[in-house]
């Protein structure tokens, strides 16, 4: 389970909205801080060297446009991760660094306050890298960045706003529990 903020520019989203006729003069409402995001993996260790996962994510942001209602985005999905990973001889168990691929399916949400969602399904596209440190052998403690693309619509259909990065950069921070290896009879070899 990790935690964490999500950072994300969406120069091409302000500058579409910015260039519409009607918003031409306004002065820019600052950009958006980012928000928060909360990712849950599980993962199998194919091999010492390689490891499939599934990610479930779930993230917010408040952007703001100026002569418009608050602006919530959100997006959640579920990533299919390929990661490559080594090993350290650092901390109390070891480190494990890795580097990894992710794609998966992302629903991208955006609503202004009082009007109705528009959702967007979109595939989302990224690549990780990050490290686990081991405090036991079952315990340890996660860092991860993640840089994410995907695409969410925002506003009315009949409306040019364009569409919102629903990706970003994602650092987090989190626990990992490792299952030990199956080590019981049926697992042994036999001669």
């Amino acid at each position: 389970m990790q935690g964490g903020w999500r950072h994300v520019s969406n120069s091409t989203f302000y500058d579409t909205y910015y260039a519409l006729p009607e918003n031409q003069g306004l002065a820019r409402a600052p950009q958006s801080r980012g928000g928060p995001l909360g990712i849950g993996t599980f993962a199998y260790s194919i091999t010492d060297l390689i490891e499939v996962g599934i990610d479930l994510f779930a993230l917010a942001e408040q952007p703001q446009l100026a002569n418009q209602p608050q602006l919530t985005t959100w997006a959640y999905g579920a990533l299919l991760g390929l990661r490559f990973q080594g090993w350290l001889d650092i901390g109390p168990e070891g480190t494990v660094p890795f580097l990894g691929i992710l794609t998966g399916p992302m629903l991208a949400t955006a609503t202004f306050k009082d009007q109705p969602p528009r959702e967007t399904l979109s595939q989302a596209w990224g690549g990780s890298a990050g490290a686990t440190m081991h405090l036991s052998p079952q315990w340890g403690l996660t860092v991860e960045f993640r840089q994410v693309f995907a695409r969410g619509a925002v506003g009315r259909t009949d409306q040019k706003f364009g569409s919102f990065n629903a990706g970003g950069s994602w650092l987090t921070v989190g626990v990992n529990y490792a299952f030990p290896p199956d080590t019981g009879p049926a697992s042994r070899s036999s001669f």
